[in-house]
């Protein structure tokens, strides 16, 4: 309640204000947007529980009834002192509701310190006609201007230009609108006339937006808002986009959600790394010793590698060759093997064989030796005869 009563007292002050600056014309920009009376921010609670009324509706043919018509001058409304309120006309197409237009209301309603605000919307048959194709609907335009806390009354169907008949049928006291020329094909200016009996209230225009930046947007980032819309349920008929579009767009959705999915594990791996990163530690330790264990020098596979390299080579290696055996000995037996650790020897051959041998060996020798002999003796006495009785020994020392 308190902040209710400072503003009323702010606006007491600027109203204040206005009527010590006197003065007509076109109003500033830093006041007169700014100025609203007591009487329009109590007439202003209604408004705001239900939307604004359409001019053929009862209450605004009840209001317009209860007005004593007869232009206020320009110098009472901006003072304040008018026996009722200002009634207050802007009109426009609408199209795609936005801030601009919003605050084109509100200086309207601000222009004066009690004002009715009256605002007339354009048809979809004139505006296609004078200025092109809308997004929106006449009727979605309507109501998205009743629906302005400003506004006080919304006149449907509303005409491009201007005549008496039109300003006393809605008992209208001033036209607030941007003061840019608008031409037609008959004037220069459709608010001529208008500004010429000095009911014409300039407005400003927002920078920056507009319905043609709105829709030029739009078109700029066509695919953007496709692949938005097929992603919200929209069929392809429905936005007009044909078969191998609308594949491409849902590919790029999927792509795009993979891409957001990614980012959200990065995010969730940025927060919890250190766990991550400590437990990646434990788990490479753990397998560089299973790794060693297995594979190292002293490890498993190479004890096996090792036992299996031996018994193939002594596999693959030829057998030792045989030692002489020894003479046996006095009694017969066979002396005992000085290496017992080495491999035994090849069993002896048969007893008779080696008896066989030594026979032969001993008749050979014999046999030999007889023949040396007999070859010794013929030399000794070889003197041309050939018996041993011819020989004579000669010798002195016989």
């Amino acid at each position: 309640m308190s902040r209710k009563r400072s503003r009323v007292r702010k606006e007491e002050d600027m109203s204040s204000n206005l009527e010590s600056g006197g003065g007509e014309g076109r109003i500033s920009s830093d006041t007169s947007f700014e100025s609203t009376s007591r009487t329009s921010i109590i007439d202003a609670g209604p408004s705001l529980q239900s939307p604004a009324p359409y001019s053929d509706d009862p209450i605004a043919i009840a209001e317009r009834d209860r007005c004593a018509y007869g232009r206020i001058p320009r110098a009472a409304a901006l003072a304040g002192t008018a026996s009722r309120r200002v009634r207050v006309y802007s009109d426009g197409i609408y199209d795609m509701f936005h801030q601009g237009h919003a605050r084109q209301l509100q200086q309207a309603k601000t222009v004066f310190p009690n004002v009715y605000l009256i605002v007339g919307v354009c048809s979809d048959r004139l505006t296609h006609s004078r200025k092109g194709r809308t997004v929106m609907t006449e009727d979605e335009r309507y109501e998205a201007v009743r629906h302005c806390r400003y506004v006080d009354e919304v006149v449907r169907d509303a005409p491009w230009e201007y005549d008496e008949e039109f300003l006393e049928k809605h008992k209208i006291d001033f036209i607030a609108h941007d003061d840019i020329p608008y031409t037609t094909q008959d004037c220069e200016d459709t608010y001529a006339m208008i500004k010429a009996k000095d009911m014409f209230v300039a407005t400003e225009r927002t920078e920056g937006v507009s319905t043609s930046d709105i829709v030029a947007r739009i078109v700029r980032d066509y695919d953007i808002y496709v692949r938005r819309n097929l992603a919200r349920g929209y069929s392809a008929k429905e936005l007009n986009v044909s078969f191998l579009n609308e594949k491409k767009f849902r590919l790029q959705n999927k792509m795009d959600e993979l891409k957001d999915k990614g980012k959200k594990v990065m995010t969730n791996i940025g927060e919890k790394r250190v766990d991550i990163l400590t437990k990646w530690e434990e788990k490479s330790r753990e397998l560089i010793d299973a790794f060693l264990l297995l594979f190292g020098p002293d490890g498993r596979l190479s004890n096996i590698w090792n036992e299996s390299k031996g018994r193939l080579m002594q596999a693959l290696s030829q057998p030792p060759s045989p030692r002489g055996s020894p003479a046996p000995s006095e009694n017969g037996d066979d002396p005992e093997p000085l290496n017992r650790g080495s491999a035994s020897p090849p069993p002896p051959k048969s007893r008779r064989y080696e008896d066989l041998w030594d026979q032969q060996a001993d008749a050979s020798s014999s046999e030999c030796l007889g023949e040396s002999q007999e070859a010794a003796q013929r030399q000794l006495t070889d003197d041309g005869s050939d018996s041993d009785d011819d020989y004579q020994d000669t010798s002195p020392y016989l």
